[in-house]
């Protein structure tokens, strides 16, 4: 599975979570391209960040 998560780092929190199944993957990346636009253009790069990670599950991202 694939997650597309945002990230606040001042706040530390995840703003976004949103799974994808394997062949997905241009989906996700495609999502992932359009947050990295939108945090940019709200000047938030610096404290937002986009990522995609890959896991089993969601259970085992968790525990990673």
């Amino acid at each position: 599975m694939i997650f597309l998560l945002e990230y606040d780092r001042p706040t530390r929190r995840t703003l976004l979570f949103k799974t994808f199944k394997d062949e997905q993957r241009r989906v996700a990346q495609d999502e992932r391209l359009q947050l990295e636009l939108e945090l940019s253009a709200q000047g938030l790069l610096l404290d937002c960040e986009g990522i995609l990670l890959e896991a089993l599950d969601e259970q085992h991202l968790r525990r990673s």
